[in-house]
């Protein structure tokens, strides 16, 4: 009998780790329009916006800054409507019945982004670094990939945190 019980285990916990691994796959694809949010803004910044200014010191400074800013608050927007939408819709009943309060969208953006601080800094550093010895659109998707762990587990865990029932 404890044979049965410990298939049962095992099978409640591959359902779990399913669930866990549906929203990060959700998570992977909204980190991936995120990702052609930040190579086209990175390089319509280096290559035309910012392009005298960059040029001196061959770098994408100013591009990369603003190109994960933008690309941020688009995985915030779909990342909140889509991958935590069930979170969302529980922390918003018990906020108020209404319509979605500014306050609150504020404070999960403010969340969101500082979650994904540690990430943004670690993809800007290392692009910069890689940037050195490679195409700065490559570096980027490397650094990108690298920090997507820490930006899912971050904003699982704490902006879009399991309310306790």
């Amino acid at each position: 009998m404890s044979g049965g019980g410990t298939a049962l285990q095992r099978a409640v916990l591959w359902a779990l780790g399913l669930l866990e691994r549906y929203r990060y796959i959700k998570f992977g694809i909204v980190g991936a329009s995120g990702t052609v949010v930040n190579l086209a803004m990175l390089h319509l910044g280096h290559e035309y916006i910012f392009n005298q200014i960059e040029a001196t010191y061959n770098k994408p400074y100013i591009s990369l800054a603003v190109a994960i800013a933008l690309a941020t608050l688009n995985n915030f927007t779909w990342n909140r409507l889509w991958t935590w939408s069930d979170r969302v819709k529980t922390l918003e009943q018990e906020e108020s019945p209404g319509p979605v309060s500014l306050r609150l969208l504020a404070t999960e953006f403010g969340q969101y982004a500082t979650a994904s601080a540690f990430g943004s800094g670690l993809q800007y550093v290392l692009t910069l670094l890689l940037s050195g010895s490679m195409d700065y659109r490559v570096a980027n998707i490397i650094a990108i990939l690298a920090a997507s762990v820490s930006n899912f587990l971050a904003n699982d865990r704490w902006t879009f945190k399991r309310r306790k029932d």
